[in-house]
């Protein structure tokens, strides 16, 4: 791992932002008001390391220079997220060109499940083409960690080559990877569905120091875990991680969140990690009650990065990422806003109460 004080950044994230758009406890159709937020599966890790933790982290993506793109920007600066290395396109007047992303998503509540609509076609970072970033540039300036994932990878066959690209020149310069698999089928369908996203990640684990998902993500061909929620005991979660880092010895940590839901608004929560031939337990909450569930997970990464960045061990860093998952979920957005005491406090079981 490489000093802080030789690096410019702590962590950089590739991935898209997109301009959430949110009725509150309403319904897409009938609303009249919506609240937006920024988001994406990478960049919420970034803002998650930056606002929770106190980390200094960059995105790097490609906006539409537009009033949208710019109030996309506006709230990342709001974030704390460094946002010199974005990449902005020029406005055609109509979008023909290029988009920026937008989605709308009802939270859900109880027995009503939770539904999102993306309009996300033929966005700027969807047309990103390899040779157009200068990774050497980014890197050479110190960056501790690199985190992107399967919905980068996913947006189109540039975006991979791109992903790619951004790995090896973080290996290049002794930055430590790691991808969150993050499947999402409506991604992938013009693809070739799950069978296509597991060639793309395994054509990418090569370059991987730190996995976010399970075997169903890279295996070869698909299996049961492909097709949904790999469940998993402490014993079965270490077979499996074996079998991973069998395949892929470079990996030094596999990590996959464990989410059973009751209700939309009512899920068990937890993880599991596994490193140097050990598999780990996260702490587990048995009836997590969530307000919005949109980015639980990146924030499990964003806590588990930040304890291993301070070399607090495994099982520390796990906690830390179930926590910080668990308070994200507490909190309209896509990112989290708990704080680290909160977070701290979370992992000593203090959940209940009004601090005063």
């Amino acid at each position: 791992m490489k000093e802080a004080a030789a690096c410019r950044w702590d962590e950089v994230s590739l991935g898209e932002v997109m301009l959430r758009f949110d009725p509150g406890e309403g319904r897409i159709v009938g609303a009249r008001n919506f609240r937006v937020w920024e988001g994406g599966g990478e960049y919420n890790v970034a803002r998650g390391l930056r606002r929770c933790f106190g980390l200094r982290s960059a995105i790097v993506t490609a906006l539409v220079d537009n009033p949208v793109g710019r109030l996309i920007e506006d709230l990342m600066l709001q974030g704390g997220v460094d946002v010199s290395s974005v990449r902005w396109e020029t406005f055609d007047g109509v979008g023909g060109e290029a988009r920026n992303g937008i989605y709308f998503l009802e939270r859900g509540f109880g027995v009503r499940h939770g539904m999102g609509m993306m309009d996300r076609g033929h966005t700027a970072i969807a047309q990103l083409q390899p040779g157009v970033i200068d990774w050497d540039a980014i890197f050479a300036q110190g960056v501790r960690w690199f985190h992107t994932g399967g919905i980068m990878a996913a947006l189109s066959e540039t975006a991979t080559e791109v992903v790619c690209e951004a790995m090896l020149a973080a290996r290049r310069h002794g930055t430590v990877v790691s991808f969150d698999a993050n499947y999402r089928p409506s991604l992938w369908k013009a693809r070739g569905g799950r069978e296509r996203s597991i060639a793309v990640n395994r054509s990418l684990m090569p370059m991987v120091d730190v996995l976010f998902g399970h075997e169903g993500d890279v295996a070869r061909g698909e299996n049961k875990a492909s097709h949904g929620p790999a469940w998993h005991t402490l014993e079965s979660f270490a077979e499996m991680a074996a079998r991973v880092t069998q395949e892929w010895p470079q990996l030094r940590v596999v990590a996959s969140t464990v989410r059973r839901p009751v209700t939309a608004s009512r899920n068990a929560w937890s993880a599991f990690g596994y490193a140097c031939g050990e598999a780990v337990e996260g702490i587990c909450f048995d009836a997590l009650e969530i307000l919005d569930r949109v980015g639980g997970g990146d924030s499990f990464a964003a806590g588990l990065v930040y304890g291993l960045l301070c070399e607090r061990g495994l099982a520390w860093a796990l906690n830390c990422g179930v926590a910080h998952g668990a308070l994200c979920m507490t909190t309209p957005g896509d990112t989290s806003m708990a704080t680290l005491p909160e977070v701290e406090r979370l992992m000593a079981g203090g959940t209940e109460g009004t601090i005063r």
